[in-house]
């Protein structure tokens, strides 16, 4: 197809240069003898014989000559952009573009240079020439040659750009409270101490679920939700920290925590919660967390293994022997050999701490040697 079309070009090229030729050659052809008579100065509208047939038969020669030389010439375009397209392989994209970049501002430099000469006398003409072909040169050479120098700058400000803070909307937007976070009420608490910076945005679908908890016909579920509420208000008329109510509602999702997910991702905003699978879900879609839940694991005293603690066993284990007594963080420690002393404060040696999702628990073992309290 290509090789149709470029055989076309080129014959159409040769019928141009053919009818260029014999318009030129028409004048000299008038004025001989032989066509210089009556009978081929004949014509219409200022369109003689002798022209209009000059014209067909330089096309004609065009044709011809073409067609000739039309496979020569592509076989010869068809090596030569082979040959281009083995040399620009050879060279690297930098250096291709830091090229035609020097090229460039070569050129613009000579034809600038070029104005000041163009009125000499004989050599003013040519000038601008040479100054095209020495400034291009030059250009090309230097701009390859600074290539080391440019790809440091170039890397130095492309990592400057990344390390500056890009601007999104989790810093105003702030951090979204879910349904059992509010209920739960350590969030106020948290936030009472400074450690939390605002403000807190509660959904208005949060509110409308709180709300449905605290209109529900089981006793225990409408004391939740009316202490979710009265948590809210309380930080609200004490100013403990800006709480915002936003009405951004996402219709095409029926669950709340979907809700609650999207809206994170729509403002790039934190989450904070205490619902395990909340967590896990959000951020496997790529939402922040707050787990407060996590938050309390991280700030339990630390036991370690072989620590007494004082301790008052207050129930009987699951295995024989076994008595249970609880930190004042509420972290439950189960004794060996601790059911006799149950109702006792005793003293007891850490010997293992199992840390869960659920929390930490704490293994020790009471001596039989001690004397209860």
């Amino acid at each position: 197809m290509i090789e149709k079309l470029l055989r076309f070009l080129f014959i159409g090229l040769f019928i141009i240069l053919g009818v260029v030729f014999a318009n030129q050659l028409h004048p000299y052809l008038a004025d001989s003898a032989f066509f210089g008579m009556a009978f081929w100065q004949w014509g219409v509208f200022g369109v003689t014989l002798l022209w209009l047939c000059t014209i067909l038969l330089g096309a004609f020669l065009g044709y011809v000559v073409g067609s000739v030389a039309a496979p020569y010439l592509f076989r010869k375009l068809r090596a030569f952009t082979a040959w281009g397209e083995r040399t620009i392989t050879g060279i690297s994209s930098l250096d291709l573009i830091l090229g035609i970049v020097g090229l460039f501002i070569g050129l613009i430099i000579a034809n600038l240079l070029g104005l000041a000469f163009n009125n000499l006398p004989l050599i003013g003409p040519y000038i601008p020439i040479v100054l095209s072909i020495v400034l291009g040169y030059t250009g090309i050479y230097l701009a390859i040659g600074q290539k080391n120098q440019l790809s440091t700058i170039i890397a130095n400000w492309h990592q400057g750009r990344e390390k500056e803070p890009k601007e999104t909307k989790l810093g105003p937007y702030g951090k979204i409270l879910d349904t059992s976070v509010i209920i739960d009420g350590r969030v106020a608490d948290i936030a009472k101490t400074g450690f939390l910076e605002g403000p807190l945005i509660v959904p208005v679908f949060v509110l409308e679920e709180l709300q449905y908890i605290a209109d529900s016909s089981d006793v225990l579920k409408r004391n939740r939700g009316r202490r979710g509420l009265d948590i809210l208000n309380e930080m609200q008329k004490r100013k403990i920290i800006d709480v915002k109510i936003v009405t951004e509602d996402f219709d095409e999702q029926s669950e709340v925590d979907a809700k609650l997910v999207q809206l994170g991702l729509a403002h790039r905003a934190t989450v904070i919660t205490n619902d395990y699978n909340l967590n896990k879900v959000a951020e496997l879609q790529g939402v922040h967390v707050l787990n407060i839940n996590d938050l309390a694991n991280a700030v339990k005293p630390v036991v370690i293994p072989g620590e007494q603690l004082l301790v008052q066993i207050v129930k009987q284990g699951k295995e024989e022997g076994q008595g249970v007594a609880y930190l004042d963080d509420g972290t439950m420690i189960v004794i060996e050999n601790g059911k006799s002393q149950i109702g006792n404060n005793v003293f007891v040696v850490v010997t293992s701490v199992l840390q869960t999702s659920a929390g930490k628990m704490i293994f020790a073992r009471y001596e039989t040697q001690q004397g209860g309290s």
